[in-house]
């Protein structure tokens, strides 16, 4: 089981590409190219779940790992959460599985998010609103919020531009509105009691992302997808400060790995009592570890 006392940090956002032993779409495989075109990636495919947790145990770092339901919206073909949830499980000292469901799923969804919890060990849903096609605070997702919510566990949204599509034709058909952070702070006002963690610097609505933050106590930021050297200075500002308590470590594996983002975070600026808060114990409160 994982022992977070032994762990040097806590990743908050890391990707499963290949959960499933299954070779994806070929549009996926023309999509995963322009992925690892954009960020220079390292890898010559994207790791499985037992080569990430491998990675990460090597560096005793604790880890986040989810799949993305876009189904619907991309064509991709959906991994199996159950499936995602049981290879987590058999790397528990090291992973964290989160699920993913499609919020258009509706009560379905709202029923598989409930039964994940309970019999799979999930401890957290992600949403990529970009890929998946819809506005966080459409009211057709209200449902599976509701079950999240009920679950006592927390939901992670893509917010920003994405390197998802970036450079593709027509940025692969995805649209960037989606993921305009100001659109949880509806989700945050009606739904309290969940914990909302907004991914990535927020880029171009960075100060929009704060504003929800520190409006909204329920609302967290993770520093995934960018390499610290790039954060604008005002984030570095409110992570500082304001925000110290709810600012999250999060690399956005394998797009960027955890080497390169510790290695820039250590060339912030940032007071030597908040770097803990943000690498770890901040994570160990909002996953109750």
């Amino acid at each position: 089981m994982l022992d977070p006392d032994a762990l040097i940090a806590i990743d908050i956002h890391t990707h499963a590409e290949e959960p499933c032993g299954t070779h994806a779409d070929d549009g996926y495989d023309d999509f995963q190219a322009g992925m690892a075109a954009y960020f220079k990636s390292p890898f010559p495919h994207p790791p499985t779940v037992p080569e990430t947790a491998a990675y990460y145990r090597e560096r005793k770092i604790g880890a986040v790992i989810f799949p993305v339901d876009a189904e619907r919206e991309t064509g991709f073909r959906r991994y199996n959460n159950e499936e995602m949830a049981e290879l987590a499980a058999e790397h528990s000292d090291v992973l964290i599985p989160f699920a993913s469901i499609d919020p258009a799923k509706g009560k379905v969804g709202a029923r598989e998010a409930r039964r994940l919890v309970e019999h799979f060990g999930v401890r957290g849903f992600k949403f990529h609103p970009t890929m998946q096609g819809f506005y966080p605070n459409d009211r057709s997702a209200y449902v599976l919020y509701e079950a999240i919510q009920e679950c006592g566990v927390p939901a992670l949204f893509h917010t920003g531009q994405t390197a998802v599509g970036a450079g593709m034709r027509g940025g692969n058909s995805m649209r960037l509105k989606y993921s305009n952070p100001i659109y949880l702070d509806d989700v945050a006002a009606d739904f309290p009691d969940m914990q909302i963690v907004m991914a990535h610097p927020s880029f171009p609505w960075q100060v929009e992302a704060l504003a929800v933050a520190t409006h909204k106590p329920n609302v967290w930021i993770d520093l995934s997808g960018w390499s610290p050297k790039y954060f604008p200075p005002i984030l570095v500002r409110y992570a500082n400060s304001l925000l110290k308590d709810r600012v999250l470590f999060g690399s956005d594996w394998p797009a960027i790995t955890p080497d390169r983002w510790l290695a820039d975070f250590e060339k912030l600026d940032m007071k030597e009592e908040v770097k803990p808060l943000i690498l770890k114990e901040n994570a160990r409160r909002l996953l109750k570890i």
